[in-house]
């Protein structure tokens, strides 16, 4: 049983759990072997899986069989269950929900250990066509209020198995994230009557500082304040506040220059382990002028120490005296752009 806990001070939702399947350990990842037959989510092993939701399957084989390029199914040991029946309670001053929601897990590829920068075009579009057909599945359940998809990708991001997977919850509150997100994009619509993320794009169009890669209908950039050096923003073009409302020309664009960040990143950072996040409207309307879908990614190149929870400094020693070098580290992304390295 679990249940999502308000945080009154910063107003920052948490989901607590009795799972003791969910008891936190050190992240491991299982042999590289690709045969491993004691991988879950390799062909084959199906049974060892829950049933699954969604699959993009090769000459009809049946539901839960060989022959997949991809499939989502419930994650084993869900933080959050639809079969729950939705609760908003108080403890005092403190509030609470029960812990209705979906967790999913997109399992991207049969090939065990085929990592996303390995991936091919109509591979990723296929992880990005699944995103897109689980939230629009899960936004006519109205008791949700948002969907959140990300993945880790190594242990030190916080993955469990070597199989390439990302993870979707759909949940009754929109996260932190997505408020403070949304708080900034309101405020500064509310004064220029445009949209930040729009006026970010044009910006980095016009001064081609912290452009990473490009395409038609898509920007990846630096963004001008990162969190962690080589921090990478991919950013559509056009106006729009929901990944759902896609189209096929973008996500072939999408997949090509996602793929094209990760292996930037790859050479520059010799294959690190990385966390994205899909950053999507909450699915009240309200926010459709205001707000702009966009994915981050995030590489993990060092140790989160206490400092950074408090203040997040990217590389406040990182050179003589404290200067930072992101600028260096940007340009090192950027360079390979320039010279058409793809």
């Amino acid at each position: 049983m679990s249940e999502l806990r308000r945080d009154p001070v910063v107003d920052r939702w948490v989901i607590i759990t009795d799972d003791p399947t969910l008891s936190p350990a050190i992240p491991q990842t299982i042999s590289s072997v690709p045969e491993d037959p004691f991988c879950p989510f390799c062909p084959g092993n199906e049974h060892l899986c829950p049933p699954e939701i969604l699959a993009n399957r090769q000459g009809g084989s049946p539901p839960n069989s060989p022959q997949w390029k991809l499939r989502v199914i419930p994650n084993r040991s869900p933080l959050l269950v639809v079969e729950e029946d939705l609760k908003r309670m108080g403890e005092g001053m403190y509030d609470k929900v029960t812990g209705v929601g979906a967790n999913e897990v997109i399992i991207e590829t049969p090939v065990h250990a085929r990592r996303q920068a390995d991936m091919d075009a109509d591979e990723l579009g296929n992880v990005f066509w699944a995103y897109r057909d689980r939230i629009i599945d899960l936004k006519k359940d109205s008791r949700m209020r948002s969907v959140l998809i990300y993945k880790n990708s190594g242990a030190e991001a916080g993955a469990t198995l070597e199989h390439s997977y990302s993870l979707l919850l759909a949940l009754p509150i929109v996260p932190r994230d997505i408020v403070d997100e949304l708080r900034g994009a309101e405020k500064h619509y509310a004064y220029k009557e445009r949209c930040i993320y729009c006026d970010i794009v044009r910006q980095e169009i016009r001064l081609e500082l912290r452009i990473v890669s490009e395409t038609g209908s898509f920007l990846a950039i630096e963004p001008f304040a990162p969190r962690v050096p080589f921090e990478t923003w991919i950013i559509p073009k056009r106006h729009s506040s929901r990944f759902e409302e896609i189209d096929s020309k973008e996500v072939g664009d999408l997949a090509a220059i996602f793929r094209d960040v990760l292996l930037r990143l790859d050479r520059a950072l010799n294959r690190p382990a990385y966390n994205y996040a899909l950053h999507n409207a909450p699915f009240d309307k309200a926010y459709d002028r205001v707000y702009h879908w966009h994915m981050e990614i995030t590489p993990r190149i060092g140790i989160q120490g206490g400092l950074r929870m408090g203040f997040r400094p990217v590389c406040a020693s990182d050179g003589p005296r404290g200067r930072s070098r992101i600028p260096q580290r940007h340009h090192h992304l950027r360079e390979r752009k320039r010279a058409g390295d793809r």
